[in-house]
């Protein structure tokens, strides 16, 4: 069922909380006024940014009574290896543990296993689940589709190595495996899902998580969908994301391919057959209405089970950059 109009009012009204906390701390600006600041800079400032932040966080660091934290260098494609992070419950048995793989945001140009750190704490601790947090190799050192092709790599690693008595993955896959990440990291999962469905992983993903994923960039929208595919343009309150038609310092960079479903999961021709998705949105969100329009699909069309939340009022990661909003929520 498509929304109607005022329920895209409704979620597009900035929370009071919300304006409050940016009162209180505007996002900043993180070219620091140059016009001509580069990624590598933009990428510096937005690391800076976010430190001052985590120790606001729920778990603010390492909890090692809890969580046990090492870090692995895994062998990809064409010799190379990137660096993951592993997190492994102290009070739960391997035969129970879960398998959850992350995917940082950051644009595709920025983040890295710190991006991550909060949610696989949580997850460990509090589910009792193994997780992998994966430093995919950024742009624009690195163009389209390495990060992809980290990523599942990686991925695929995870399925090969993840047994109850691994000395680094002590988990079970059977019991639950998943892939997930917020923004590019939610769009990276959604594309890790359909792989593993296209190219018969073994053991399967049992589930995605899809947090404010980029699913759909706003020049290859088929005709069909226009009508649902507003936000990027007509979501204007959104304090983080400001995305607009046109060339961006996203596209400059990454140099991707908008008609590959290996960047825009929702042109993939068949979306039957996929994990179970949960999805976490954001009403501010210029990529709110991907995100609805993929669950839909997913839901209506395709037959795959889903969930969603919509986060009413409040922006993309805004819980990353206004925690005093996000302990706020009603």
């Amino acid at each position: 069922m498509v929304r109607s109009n005022e329920e895209l009012r409704q979620m597009g009204t900035p929370a009071p909380e919300l304006l409050a906390a940016l009162e209180k701390a505007p996002f900043p600006d993180l070219s620091n006024g140059n016009a001509d600041a580069s990624v590598l800079d933009i990428r510096q400032n937005r690391a800076n940014h976010l430190a001052k932040l985590r120790h606001f966080y729920p778990i603010p660091g390492p909890i090692p009574e809890l969580v046990k934290e090492s870090l692995h260098q895994v062998a990809i494609r064409n010799g190379s290896s990137i660096r993951v992070k592993v997190y492994v419950p102290v009070k739960h048995s391997p035969e129970s543990s879960p398998l959850i793989v992350m995917m940082h945001e950051g644009g595709w140009m920025m983040g890295d296993l710190t991006d991550e750190d909060l949610n696989c704490r949580m997850f460990a601790r509090d589910l009792g689940a193994v997780c992998v947090n994966i430093e995919y190799r950024l742009a624009p050192e690195h163009h389209f589709p390495q990060g992809v092709n980290d990523c599942w790599d990686v991925v695929q690693w995870c399925a090969r190595n993840a047994i109850p008595s691994s000395n680094i993955l002590p988990a079970d896959p059977k019991v639950g495996f998943i892939v997930g990440g917020a923004s590019a990291g939610g769009n990276l999962a959604a594309v890790m899902c359909q792989l593993s469905r296209d190219e018969g992983l073994i053991p399967p993903l049992t589930g995605q998580y899809l947090c404010v994923p980029a699913l759909l960039w706003w020049d290859v929208v088929p005709e069909k969908w226009m009508a649902e595919y507003k936000s990027r343009t007509d979501s204007i309150f959104d304090p983080v994301l400001k995305l607009r038609e046109g060339k961006d310092q996203t596209t400059e960079s990454l140099k991707a391919d908008h008609g590959s479903s290996l960047f825009c999961p929702l042109l993939h021709r068949n979306l039957r057959g996929l994990a179970p998705a949960y999805f976490q949105l954001a009403g501010l969100d210029p990529l709110r209405d991907e995100g609805l329009l993929y669950e839909r699909v997913l839901r209506e069309e395709s037959g795959v089970l889903t969930r969603l939340e919509v986060y009413e009022g409040y922006g993309h990661m805004f819980w990353t950059n206004w925690l005093v909003a996000w302990s706020m929520m009603p």
